[in-house]
């Protein structure tokens, strides 16, 4: 067994406003035709705005512990432009696109070096663990604010 630390899973980072979040395509990912299955692009965006909002010092976990809430998916959207296909190194790119009390727009896309693959958005809504839409804490509301201007 080795000393050495274990390597910590790609977080992306942020350069201005927007998330960068890598991407590998893997065997798992592609269908039959060989290019990424389309449900798979919603699952690279999932990740992204999970880690920008990890990145950013929003903590979802300790929330939905605390009781505090946690996030639902309101409105999402997406449009194919090109196909990603086996080992294509993608980059998903996140940004806040408009905040309120309760919400949050993130718009975001694919890419492959300077090829979008695909884009559109998702609007989350901050629920109570009874599920009722809730205020996001006033902090969080804050760092989206910082981070869309």
């Amino acid at each position: 067994m080795s000393s050495d630390p274990a390597p910590a899973p790609a977080s992306g980072l942020f350069t201005g406003g927007e998330h960068l979040f890598p991407v590998r395509v893997y065997y798992e990912d592609t269908d039959l035709s060989g290019v990424v299955y389309h449900a798979n692009y919603l699952r690279y965006m999932e990740r992204a705005r999970s880690d920008m909002l990890r990145v950013a010092g929003i903590d979802q976990r300790a929330a939905h512990e605390a009781g505090i809430g946690s996030y639902a998916v309101a409105d999402i959207a997406l449009r194919y432009r090109a196909p990603a296909r086996l080992d294509d190194a993608l980059t998903v790119r996140s940004r806040i696109d408009r905040v309120s009390a309760v919400r949050c727009a993130i718009a975001q896309s694919i890419w492959r070096a300077e090829t979008l693959l695909a884009d559109g958005g998702v609007t989350v809504a901050f629920i109570d663990p009874l599920g009722r839409p809730r205020r996001q804490p006033a902090a969080w509301i804050d760092r989206f604010k910082q981070l869309s201007s």
